[in-house]
């Protein structure tokens, strides 16, 4: 079940779905036309569960990386020696966690390094990631992490 279904009628004045308030006086709603769920993007691959690991790094929330995240930074490049895609994933959800406990809010960048390449670390491996906390398809909370350009 999704917070919000195809069909229902949301209010611009007080935000009530499908009614209105006590207080509200506005006649303006809008239908919701169309509804992508996390479970959809989960199953066709646009988010990448790691809520395993993410609990072993100690995240009590669910927590997802987007496609793009997966791909550039856990999976490791063809020919790139002394990397695994669990180390990588370890290194994002810790580098998270680590940031996460000095913060408070739902959008957070943070930074690591990830070696793409099989020379010396510099300062052109140091990736931002953005990680957001929000409702899940049951108003859950949950976590994904993303690129800073993505949403």
């Amino acid at each position: 079940m999704a917070i919000l279904n195809e069909g229902d009628r949301v209010c611009y004045g007080c935000g009530g779905v499908n009614e209105h308030s006590a207080s509200c006086a506005a006649q303006d709603v809008a239908e919701v036309i169309s509804v992508y769920t996390r479970a959809q993007a989960l199953e066709d691959g646009v988010l990448v569960d790691v809520s395993e690991m993410a609990k072993e790094a100690g995240i009590k929330f669910p927590v997802a990386l987007t496609r793009t995240v997966y791909g550039q930074y856990v999976e490791v490049p063809e020919g790139v020696t002394c990397q695994d895609e669990s180390g990588r994933l370890w290194d994002i959800l810790w580098m998270f966690r680590c940031a996460a406990a000095q913060f408070r809010g739902d959008a957070l960048l943070f930074k690591l390094y990830v070696r793409n390449h099989n020379r010396e670390l510099d300062s052109r491996d140091l990736v931002t990631l953005k990680a957001i906390c929000g409702p899940g398809d049951d108003a859950e909370p949950v976590i994904t992490i993303m690129l800073p350009e993505e949403d």
